[in-house]
């Protein structure tokens, strides 16, 4: 096996005013002071004043790193008890110094080791080695400083200037933990600051810091010992290890036992092989009887608002304008009646985040993880391939994404066929909308068809992995860190849910204008076609496949809407709304007048288990980088969904013939 490639500073893009970069790297490395004013040569050239910095936020997973983001730079970064799931590249600015010069702040993903073979580990490496920063923050989980210390050792050999950020340091107070930062600051030669980002304890102690070393250009030395360089291994473990514990023993202060009582004794109960399982299930049920306990008034309040606009405001509107009849159903039938119908489940999108922020930011996720190892392995996966399941809840495309850190490919390549199955917040809409309309009674009802859809989804995963199993064989070991438990933020979580609603709009708006327009087209072309009557556009596609969807239950306009929910989850409702000609608050009585519930059972298992959005068949390809893996992705989800469809449909109708 080729060893992993190793980051090491090599000359980058030339700098604005002298053209070479690496020349002033090399200057800093060889003490060069610099001006006043941080230039490149001297003072009052080229970078420093007026110009900017660019800082890398780099750390270990579970550190606190997005939320040190989101304090530096006023970002909305997600934040999760989780890693690996921050794998983009964040860009947010800083603020300015008093001298103007500005800080932009990239946040890299969270990595173990800066030589490892990772995704995510890549995705670092290359950025070091190709765009090397002008400055390095390095978070570390105060509380975990014996085992971080060694990823800040390897990045000061790189001779990158460096701050260090002890995050969690309240937390490590409260477990017993003592460290000497002032002395492990000098013995290192680079500033390390405790801070809290949670709390917002020490950030502008650390902004104030970093400040100092842009106004003078190189307040303390770049690296301590020899620098990496090109060809030579990163680091050489040993002098590592010795280093490592050489700063343990002299600056910080371990208990004779980790003063997390409240931790463990959780765990006893969450982490029981039987026990737990019971409570995760249960906790997924609470998940969804609240979603839909809270969500529901929310929308038929939400409908009835903007069925109101449009009897107050919009029809007299254009009819004040004298709009043609037809310019007036385009708008109203099928512009407006798809946005709005779609809009109705704002409500739904935000509570739901809000829920799924309790569970991650508590730390509860990486447990759920660590109790499915056992089965996953049976499928060939393994913890990490559970949890991004479970983040696909939200969206299928972070999840997929998020499979970067999972280094054995043949790991990484059946986890993105099983994670297109996770009941995505798109889905669950549709799923809410229909289950409240076909099984309103008991109270229960709703709640109860949901989670059975969540098991649907999860048995589609199972099976994926059976059969696939021995196509994508892995044989890579799990170690996963289990991060204390913690009271989530309320103000994080809830601008989290707000800032997910706002990009489901903003991501979704184009999808939903134009399908809602070509829907519209679809049942109402070409001219004179008669309304029912299957000689519209929309009427001869469902006849067309009406063969094949037939068997499991599809009339021609579940058909037809089955179309437009390939191009994205979100507009199905809203073209179902066009195609019935309805609004959303008659939505469900026109459905239910034209379909079984034995219907709606088959299509809520198609729509579940068909194809996935194009947004994640895009994210297939850039993470597998192979067509021909998204295609197999697209025709077995195909495959799978006709098959259970057709068991839910022809099985339950044996079954209601024999009662």
């Amino acid at each position: 096996m080729p060893a992993p490639e190793r980051a090491t500073p090599a000359p980058a893009e030339p700098c604005p005013s002298c053209g070479d970069r690496a020349e002033r790297r090399l200057q800093r490395r060889a003490g060069w002071r610099w001006g006043g004013s941080g230039a490149c040569h001297g003072p009052g050239g080229g970078r420093g004043r007026g110009s900017g910095w660019q800082v890398a936020l780099l750390g270990m997973p579970n550190t606190g790193k997005s939320t040190l983001y989101n304090r530096l730079t006023g970002g909305h970064a997600q934040i999760a008890n989780w890693p690996g799931l921050t794998v983009e590249l964040l860009r947010g600015p800083m603020p300015a110094d008093r001298h103007g010069t500005t800080y932009e702040l990239v946040d890299l993903p969270g990595i173990h080791d800066l030589s490892g073979s990772s995704e995510d580990e890549a995705v670092v490496q290359r950025f070091l080695r190709h765009t090397p920063p002008d400055l390095v923050l390095v978070v570390l989980n105060a509380s975990q400083i014996a085992s971080q210390l060694r990823l800040l050792l390897q990045i000061q050999q790189l001779g990158l200037p460096v701050v260090a950020a002890l995050n969690m340091s309240d937390e490590a107070r409260r477990f017993g933990l003592g460290i000497d930062h002032l002395g492990l600051s000098q013995d290192l030669g680079l500033p390390v600051l405790p801070v809290s980002a949670r709390h917002n304890q020490g950030i502008a102690a650390l902004l104030d810091q970093m400040h100092q070393w842009g106004e003078s250009g190189s307040a303390w030395p770049a690296s301590q010992g020899p620098v990496a360089s090109p060809g030579d291994p990163l680091c050489d473990p040993q002098p590592l290890d010795d280093r490592l514990q050489e700063l343990v023993a002299r600056h910080v202060t371990l208990p004779e036992r980790m003063l997390n009582r409240r931790t463990r004794l959780v765990d006893r109960v969450l982490l029981h092989p039987l026990v737990g399982v019971v409570l995760f299930l249960g906790i997924v049920l609470a998940l969804f009887q609240v979603l839909y306990a809270v969500t529901a008034p929310l929308q038929d309040l939400l409908g009835t608002g903007l069925d109101w606009i449009q009897a107050s405001w919009l029809e007299p509107g254009l009819q004040g304008l004298g709009s043609p009849d037809w310019l007036r159903r385009f708008l109203l039938d099928g512009l407006w009646l798809g946005v709005s119908t779609v809009a109705t489940f704002l409500p739904l999108i935000f509570v739901f985040y809000v829920l799924m922020g309790i569970i991650e930011d508590s730390g509860y996720l990486p447990r759920a993880a660590f109790l499915m190892d056992g089965f996953m392995r049976w499928l060939g996966l393994d913890g990490r391939a559970f949890v991004l399941q479970i983040m696909g809840f939200g969206c299928n495309v972070p999840s997929i994404m998020g499979t970067r850190v999972i280094r054995d490919r043949g790991m990484r390549l059946l986890a993105m066929l099983c994670i297109p199955f996770a009941l995505c917040q798109a889905r669950l809409t549709v799923f809410l909308f229909m289950a409240g309309v076909f099984f309103p009674r008991p109270w229960w009802a709703p709640g109860l068809v949901l989670f059975g859809f969540y098991g649907m989804s999860f048995l589609a995963a199972v099976i994926t992995g059976l059969v696939f199993q021995r196509a994508y064989p892995s044989e890579e070991a799990f170690v996963l860190e289990l991060p204390p438990y913690r009271a989530p933020s309320l103000a994080t979580i809830l601008r989290r849910g707000w800032t997910s609603m706002l990009n489901f709009l903003v991501t979704t708006r184009v999808f939903i204008i134009v399908g809602a327009a070509a829907i519209w087209l679809l049942t109402n072309l070409p001219p004179g076609a008669a309304e029912g009557s299957g000689r519209t556009l929309a009427g001869a596609i469902g006849a067309l496949f009406q063969p094949l969807l037939g068997p499991i239950g599809m009339n021609p306009e579940l058909t037809v809407s089955l179309f437009f929910g390939f191009i994205a989850k979100e507009i199905l409702l809203g073209a179902m709304a066009v195609i019935y000609r309805t609004t959303e608050t008659n939505l469900g009585g026109a459905i239910q007048g034209a379909i079984t519930p034995l219907q709606s059972l088959s299509f809520m298992t198609f729509v579940l288990l068909y194809t996935p959005c194009l947004g994640t068949v895009a994210a297939q390809i850039q993470e597998a980088r192979s067509r021909r893996f998204a295609l197999l992705s697209l025709g077995w989800s195909l495959a799978l969904a006709w098959l259970l469809a057709f068991i839910v449909y022809q099985g339950g109708g044996l079954i209601l013939s024999l009662r």
